[in-house]
């Protein structure tokens, strides 16, 4: 599977970064010129990498977004994850950089839309 990126510009300055598909070996460098071309252009008030249709990553994928979040630092620009699919999540919370990328809750298929259910029912 390919990797595709798209980018769009978000309310009050915020550029948005949406990877899709798998960043492994082979693709994450496409992640990080994505980080690399946003800076070129300017300084967002805020990066935002929408990781909710990301499948797979592995460590070098993983090091592309740091290497992505250090670039944006320099720059004097946040870079935070939103959306992050269960297995981004999962990868983010078991090397520890949860925290560094925002400490975003996992993307669920549909739970902007289904009713909150009391556990206490």
């Amino acid at each position: 599977m390919s990797l595709s990126i798209l980018q769009s510009v978000q309310p009050g300055g915020v550029i948005e970064i949406a990877p899709r598909g798998e960043i492994d070996v082979d693709t994450a460098y496409e992640v990080k010129e994505a980080i690399a071309e946003v800076l070129a252009k300017g300084r967002p008030a805020r990066i935002e990498l929408n990781m909710r249709l990301v499948t797979f990553i592995d460590s070098v994928g993983i090091s592309a977004m740091v290497a992505g979040f250090q670039t944006a630092e320099v720059s004097g620009v946040k870079l935070i994850v939103t959306e992050p699919s269960r297995f981004v999540h999962r990868q983010l919370w078991v090397t520890g950089l949860l925290g560094l990328f925002g400490a975003p809750e996992p993307y669920y298929a549909g739970a902007a839309t289904a009713p909150e259910v009391d556990p206490a029912r």
